[in-house]
């Protein structure tokens, strides 16, 4: 797809942001002060749709119990494109000591949706003034519950929010990436994540006779480091997985062999098949420690969101419109981290793309899911100013 537009768009978009700066900087200083967690992020989704309102748009409340949609249709028909921002923060204490930090204890925009709601927010200002150019549709999806395990998107999803949806971009501040800066993925840009609980049951005894007995902690070690081979000695090194027990809970003092032991983890991969030979491989070795060492082990394995798969197609626009738009080429890269994201819940269903944002600020080291996290607010700008131009290029 190539913009009709004239060249001069990329200092109009430029400017027009520019000027929305210092707005969408209060609006996410306000948001930042006031996180929510999970659906309940009831406040900020009014916030939301009160500064869409106040634009002269008409968005949908509700959808996934808290999120918002917003359509915003062009002159003439065309694809129909989705923009997704989250919305939801995280159960942290903030330490960040900043003016405008979490008045609620134990709350924090720690992982940076606040930057990406004042985005989204940027993108549906720049393009009301912009809207006659569109060919097509753009949809603005304002997502609660990314952090959690019952997951927004999927809430969404099921409320109708990609029906009729032809293609989706989502987009995340990267502190490791200095603002200014934007970084594009090839493959896949997150993992599936499945969590996993077992149950490793024997018979209990005293501690001086273990072969009247059946020992599920000494059962439960080995069946831990068994289910590390499967990534170390199973899978390809090209296509490999993570698999991580964080948790471990058996017995209750020193001379009792218990009657049982948890563990329980996460397993992360980043293709369909590494993710079904990891599940395969993991039942196999459980059932067969089982006969080993005679105990009784009960999985409870829970598949959670897939991975998020970046469509090539949707790569190459994106790096075509922010060369064109910043006369500077974006970093790409092949995807290679584990995180999980629940926008692959749209992925799967068409065809998307993940885009980085730079926020780190100079002389700091942040990383996001930290309580002192303090990302550089010109990435909002950044950000809008970049979907803004993708959207046009897509749309027209």
């Amino acid at each position: 797809m190539e913009p009709s537009h004239p060249e001069e768009i990329e200092v109009k978009i430029a400017g027009i942001v520019k000027e929305l700066e210092p707005q969408l900087i209060a609006l996410r200083r306000d948001i930042h002060a006031h996180p929510e967690l999970g659906f309940d992020t009831v406040r900020t989704a009014e916030v939301v749709a009160k500064e869409l309102e106040r634009l002269g748009y008409q968005p949908q409340r509700g959808i996934g119990k808290t999120g918002i949609v917003l359509d915003i249709h062009g002159e003439e028909k065309g694809p129909n494109l989705l923009l997704r921002a989250d919305m939801d923060a995280l159960p942290i204490e903030e330490n960040t000591g900043l003016p405008f930090a979490s008045v609620y204890p134990g709350k924090m925009h720690a992982c940076g949706h606040d930057l990406h709601t004042a985005t989204l927010l940027g993108v549906a200002a720049t393009l009301k003034e912009l809207q006659p150019q569109l060919k097509g549709s753009v949809r603005l999806v304002f997502q609660p519950a990314e952090e959690t395990t019952e997951s927004g998107a999927a809430a969404m999803i099921a409320d109708g929010a990609a029906e009729g949806q032809d293609m989706a971009i989502t987009f995340h501040n990267r502190p490791e990436l200095a603002a200014g800066n934007i970084l594009l993925t090839r493959g896949a840009s997150t993992a599936s994540c499945d969590e996993f609980d077992v149950v490793v049951t024997g018979v209990s005894g005293h501690a001086a006779r273990p072969h009247a007995a059946a020992d599920p902690i000494v059962a439960t070690a080995y069946l831990i480091t068994q289910l590390q081979t499967i990534i170390s000695r199973e899978m390809d090194p090209a296509q490999s997985a993570v698999l991580t027990v964080g948790h471990i809970e058996g017995g209750a003092i020193h001379n009792i062999i218990p009657d049982s032991c948890l563990f329980r983890g996460t397993v992360r991969a980043r293709s369909t098949a590494s993710r079904d030979h990891v599940e395969t491989a993991f039942r196999r070795i459980c059932a067969g420690v089982a006969l080993s060492m005679n105990v009784k082990v009960d999985i409870n394995y829970q598949r959670g969101v897939p991975p998020l798969l970046n469509d090539d197609r949707m790569v190459d626009l994106a790096e075509k419109s922010i060369t064109r738009q910043f006369s500077k080429q974006p970093e790409i890269q092949q995807g290679r981290s584990f995180g999980a994201e629940d926008f692959s819940y749209f992925s799967d269903l068409m065809p998307a793309c993940q885009i980085h944002i730079g926020s780190g600020q100079p002389g700091r080291d942040d990383h996001v899911h930290n309580s002192d996290y303090q990302p550089d607010e010109s990435c909002i700008s950044l950000g809008a100013i970049a979907l803004t131009r993708l959207t046009l290029d897509i749309l027209s």
